[in-house]
């Protein structure tokens, strides 16, 4: 069974791989940078599409010995991957080439050919970011779109729906550039275009990097995902206070926690074994994506004797 995230890049990559092969043959016919600087976008999204879908079929494989938590991170890695190759082959060559343009300019032939191609692409674009888009709609639950880039723990789905949104971006700019050359003779406007494709493609890539980083490093779980476990875990009668909730990450569906908690004095092993147990299967009940949980165990006692050992490790004076 395809997964709504495989869906959305699989649209995606049927598109930008048609556009990208029409946007080749159209820069070659019309000499235009900015078709050209488009061509290129669209063949690093394509490549970007292949890397998520490598990234996802990564991040599947169970754990073993050598990586125990799984490989759920392999995503997180490979999105970075997209945002480096958006920002190097998308990016710089799309810069490189308008420069060029300006330096050593070329006529603009067949002006009608970028229009058609134009128009077929913002088809095509257009078609893919509705689709990422209401994916991403779905998955955001009640965050603002701004909100859900930021928390969001699958960075799939919205690396398709921004590069669309840059893509269709850059098409706006390509047609401008090309159309005010048409009009003018003068091949600067399709230089330019070229140059303000290639920076709209650098920001994107420099947000996409910002996103992933996070997640790649370690993130924590949503705020409301650690509350809820702090509070499920006060409900338990055997513990007297939680102390830290940690959270991490290892994957969009595998959140790892570690739970410091003291438990009531006095109290039987057979009791805290009890308590564990049963706040292990309601933390994974009201939360599925915790696969994992570590419990450190702490009792009123135990503190105090560590207490009382580091104030007699104080030499005389010190304090």
């Amino acid at each position: 069974m395809v997964t709504s995230s495989r869906k959305v890049i699989y649209i995606a990559l049927a598109g930008n791989c048609l556009i990208a092969i029409t946007k080749f043959v159209a820069a070659f016919m019309t000499g235009s940078s900015a078709m050209l600087s488009e061509a290129i976008h669209s063949g690093a999204d394509t490549g970007n599409e292949v890397l998520l879908l490598y990234g996802l079929r990564r991040a599947k494989i169970p754990a073993d010995k050598e990586y125990p938590f799984g490989h759920g991170k392999e995503i997180y890695f490979w999105s970075f991957v997209v945002a480096i190759v958006l920002f190097a082959g998308g990016a710089g060559l799309s810069i490189y080439k308008g420069i060029d343009q300006l330096v050593s300019p070329v006529s603009v032939k067949y002006s009608y050919i970028s229009y058609g191609v134009i128009c077929l692409a913002l088809i095509f674009e257009g078609t893919s970011w509705y689709f990422a888009r209401k994916e991403f709609a779905r998955s955001k639950g009640t965050w603002g779109y701004i909100q859900a880039v930021h928390r969001a723990k699958d960075p799939s789905i919205f690396i398709v729906m921004l590069e669309d949104s840059a893509a269709i971006i850059g098409l706006v700019v390509a047609f401008m550039g090309i159309l005010l050359s048409h009009i003018t003779g003068s091949t600067v406007y399709d230089a330019a275009a070229a140059v303000i494709i290639g920076l709209i493609l650098a920001g994107t890539a420099i947000l996409l990097a910002s996103e992933t980083k996070s997640l790649l490093i370690g993130e924590s779980a949503n705020k409301e995902v650690v509350q809820g476990i702090r509070e499920i875990a006060r409900l338990c009668k055997e513990i007297k206070q939680v102390n830290e909730v940690l959270t991490m990450h290892m994957g969009p569906d595998f959140i790892l926690v570690n739970i410091s908690v003291d438990f009531v004095d006095p109290i039987l092993a057979t009791e805290v074994e009890v308590a564990v147990a049963g706040l292990d299967k309601a933390i994974k009940l009201s939360y599925p994506q915790v696969q994992r949980i570590f419990i450190e165990v702490e009792t009123w006692r135990v503190k105090e004797t560590f207490r009382n050992v580091e104030k007699s490790a104080i030499p005389a004076g010190s304090e």
